[in-house]
């Protein structure tokens, strides 16, 4: 029953780690978009 528990338990942290990187990388990617814009615009 312990190992279930801890197997579970490690699961859902792996989960909540790579839902994070995720969420960073999305997160990233639109920063960098909005920095192309303000960089075109400065351009002009």
């Amino acid at each position: 029953m312990k190992r279930l528990v801890s197997l579970m338990l490690l699961s859902l942290f792996s989960m909540a780690v790579l839902a994070g990187c995720n969420t960073i990388a999305g997160a990233g990617k639109d920063v960098q978009k909005a920095g192309e814009k303000v960089e075109g615009a400065a351009t002009k």
